[in-house]
């Protein structure tokens, strides 16, 4: 299979994420890896050719934090297009963020992911995270409250 192109790519690529949800707390997961790396934000990655969204982001997520998980109905489509000095389109991800329901398992993280950690929503303010990422968050669970 040959890989995908992420910087300077010749189409966006389609990505996934999880809102994971566990005792309250929501799953931050702090990026490893360009672009963003360093920040805070949800776990998630590119989605293999012949793979279902929802299996997609539920490998992502054993991949990155080690977790299982239950993916949910609610979902959140977010574009992410960064451009270098010269206007050049360095990375373009269309993302589909789930919301989700940690099942199993204890935090490990990969090379993708320096750090993971529980957090509670209302101290979501206290970390450096993705441009969004909080609001993603606070959208989907929302959503599953109503």
């Amino acid at each position: 299979m040959r890989e995908i192109r992420r910087r300077y790519p010749r189409q966006p690529i389609l990505a996934v994420g999880a809102v994971v949800v566990k005792d309250g707390r929501v799953l931050l997961a702090r990026r490893g890896k360009p672009p963003s790396y360093g920040k805070w934000s949800l776990p998630g990655g590119a989605v293999r050719l012949g793979e279902g969204l929802k299996e997609a982001v539920a490998r992502e997520v054993r991949e990155e934090c080690g977790l299982d998980i239950e993916i949910g109905d609610a979902l959140e489509v977010v574009e992410r297009m960064v451009r270098d000095k010269e206007g050049r389109f360095q990375y373009h991800y269309v993302i589909i963020d789930y919301l989700a329901s940690w099942k199993g398992g204890e935090i490990a993280t990969s090379s993708d992911v320096s750090e993971a950690r529980w957090v509670l929503p209302e101290d979501l303010h206290l970390y450096d995270t993705t441009q969004g990422a909080v609001e993603i968050i606070q959208r989907l669970l929302e959503k599953a409250s109503s």
